[in-house]
């Protein structure tokens, strides 16, 4: 028999993001969820690292991997459509849960235990342990799209200025000082060029 589980996450390059803005550069959401996953890593060790925190950055990045994963039948969903009321945003969630029992039903039955917390990121199926673990996928995620931002800005495009400052104001409100000190220290260099980069890493 065949399972059809790893050909449908490959097809997540084919989901293109952003669909709403002007874009200088295209993004898929393959590329998101890579993005994603480094992000939730690094905002977790730097929580070990400098904040006293106990958090499993492998299992956080694992999570971060497929918090998008059931995109592949809903496509991606612009923020402001999916949130633009809570009925709206109540039949979407719905739609995620379909979605996700239908990439369940690809995974070998052998492997379900293992992707249905993976699938059902958040819901009643997610394991104890990774509650603490999604606030940190939820930032990343936040992270990456302000970062997104960031960049088309530096590129001259003015599209997603109210964007940015939108999600600055939401990264701020999480209160997590893992985001702030990525946002003082490590999100700045996304709006320098590569010469600039260069020059000032020697």
């Amino acid at each position: 028999m065949s399972y059809h589980f790893s050909a449908y996450m490959y097809r997540l390059r084919s989901i293109n993001r952003w669909s709403l803005m002007r874009s200088t550069a295209s993004e898929n959401v393959a590329e998101h969820s890579y993005h994603v996953a480094l992000l939730t890593h690094l905002l977790c060790e730097i929580g070990n690292s400098m904040f006293g925190r106990e958090l499993n950055a492998e299992r956080a990045s694992t999570l971060a991997l497929f918090h998008d994963a059931t995109e592949v039948f809903t496509g991606d969903i612009p923020t402001p459509v999916k949130h633009h009321n809570p009925r709206l945003l109540s039949n979407f969630r719905e739609m995620e849960s379909i979605a996700a029992e239908r990439l369940l039903s690809m995974v070998p039955p052998e492997l379900n235990k293992i992707y249905e917390p993976l699938l059902f990121s958040g819901g009643s199926s997610s394991n104890p342990g990774d509650v603490e673990l999604h606030k940190y996928v939820k930032a990343a995620d936040s992270l990456d799209a302000y970062l997104k931002c960031a960049w088309e800005l530096a590129a001259g495009n003015r599209e997603f200025a109210v964007a940015k400052s939108q999600l600055h104001d939401k990264l701020t409100k999480l209160s997590l000082p893992e985001v702030q000190y990525f946002l003082e220290h490590l999100a700045p260099s996304f709006e320098m060029t590569l010469d600039e980069l260069s020059e000032s890493s020697e």
